[in-house]
């Protein structure tokens, strides 16, 4: 807790105690970085001319026509997603010290993990964590401990930041990390094949993955099982609406991003990252789990269990850095999978899928422009240009449209290569609008 000197003295006395003659001195701030001015701030305003203000300034704001993907997407949120994460019991991204005094909030994480084990067909989920990037990074971690093994393979078809997030995570530990390459967009699973050992804990794949093709799952997942080694999927939670779940492939550990699951984009977070095991690696999973229990009187119950917050304060020993969880970004998740459910969620797949494929036939038939992929892709994929896709995109901002994602930075041999991504927000007019652009 802060110390605030109650008298002259008791200040005085402080900054003798740590060595400094004044309070000025104990800033240490120079003369020529002081603002030495009053502030030029406007005269006040009454409520009513400050939010004519605030709508003249939001009339300057640009809408911009957008087909960015890449592990941020733009899907439609219902309005019951802010309605219920507006209500004051809910609203704060933090959880409790004292957890047993929420019961409310608490019931809300288990309802998210039950989903969260719906959604991918595994046994048991954790409480959220960080992001998707961190829930990789994780599961890298606990099928090292375990398997005690001190290999993982990863695969290059898996997002950039997602695989330097992973190499962060596991630098200094002494695990070795192999990467597979990508043949024609997708993982070269004979590639993959040659990378797995005996020493392998875990292959680490993305699916859909970064450029929306689909894996080879079934295959990977025998070669590593064979091996001795664990399947981690990180999976698009919108997929799941038509595609096989981690848990129908035979994966032992699923993550993947929330953000999608009634969370806006907001300028890149904060996001929720989902994961989700067997029962048998329970207590090897990171962050919180909450259960659900029964009181004195033999009433319903939620409560941290088999392990809460302080014991991730442990150093080498504990499972995770994590000791929180993303509670309100969780909690849009959950109020939007039970307001879609099954059949809604399917809906929205079913949707990102057919427009997805109604742009990229549009977009082929144009002279110049190519799919080099021929693999089976979901709501993303990769288009050739016949320019520049730096100045392609440069000139499709003009017209108020961003194009896409410039693959060259992430692949140098994708150069003049674009990852487009269409939703189900995605109106045919716009659809449209885009491919006269191109033309």
């Amino acid at each position: 807790m802060e110390y605030i000197p109650k008298t002259a003295l008791e200040e005085a006395a402080m900054l003798q105690q740590i060595g400094v003659a004044s309070f000025d001195a104990l800033l240490e701030i120079p003369q020529e970085f002081r603002l030495n001015r009053l502030f030029n701030l406007p005269a006040p305003l009454t409520q009513m001319e400050l939010r004519r203000e605030m709508r003249n300034l939001s009339r300057k704001n640009k809408t911009l026509l957008s087909f960015l993907g890449g592990g941020s997407y733009d899907h439609f949120i219902p309005t019951t997603v802010d309605a219920v994460l507006s209500r004051s019991e809910f609203y704060t991204a933090y959880t409790p010290y004292q957890a047993e005094m929420s019961q409310g909030l608490l019931q809300s994480i288990y309802e998210y993990q039950s989903l969260i084990c719906n959604l991918t067909g595994m046994e048991v989920s954790n409480a959220s964590v960080y992001d998707g990037a961190s829930a990789l990074a994780e599961a890298a971690l606990m099928s090292v401990r375990i398997t005690k093994k001190n290999e993982v393979v990863m695969t290059d078809a898996i997002h950039p930041h997602y695989r330097q997030v992973v190499r962060t995570y596991l630098s200094g530990t002494g695990i070795k990390i192999k990467e597979a390459p990508i043949d024609a967009g997708r993982t070269s699973v004979l590639k993959l094949t040659e990378q797995i050992g005996d020493q392998t804990a875990a292959v680490l794949i993305q699916h859909p993955n970064f450029l929306g093709q689909l894996e080879s799952v079934e295959e990977i997942a025998e070669e590593a099982h064979r091996q001795g080694a664990l399947l981690v999927m990180a999976v698009d939670p919108i997929s799941l609406g038509l595609l096989k779940t981690p848990g129908e492939y035979g994966a032992d550990i699923a993550v993947g991003e929330g953000q999608a699951m009634g969370n806006a984009i907001s300028f890149g977070g904060p996001y929720v990252g989902f994961f989700a095991t067997r029962r048998d690696f329970i207590r090897q999973m990171p962050g919180r789990i909450v259960g659900k229990t029964v009181d004195a009187d033999q009433r319903p119950a939620f409560c941290l269990t088999l392990q809460t917050r302080e014991q991730h304060i442990k150093r080498e020993r504990a499972t995770s850095g994590i000791c929180t969880n993303q509670a309100l970004n969780a909690l849009a998740a959950t109020v939007y999978l039970a307001t879609l459910g099954p059949a809604g969620l399917k809906e929205v797949a079913l949707l990102c899928l057919t427009k997805a494929h109604q742009l990229q036939e549009k977009i082929t038939a144009i002279d110049g422009f190519t799919c080099p992929f021929s693999s089976v892709y979901f709501k993303e994929f990769v288009v050739k240009t016949p320019m520049s896709s730096a100045s392609l995109l440069k000139k499709l901002l003009r017209k108020g449209i961003l194009g896409g994602i410039d693959l060259a930075k992430h692949y140098p041999e994708l150069k003049n290569h674009l990852l487009i991504c269409v939703t189900e927000k995605h109106t045919s007019e716009e659809i449209e609008e885009f491919v006269a652009c191109l033309k």
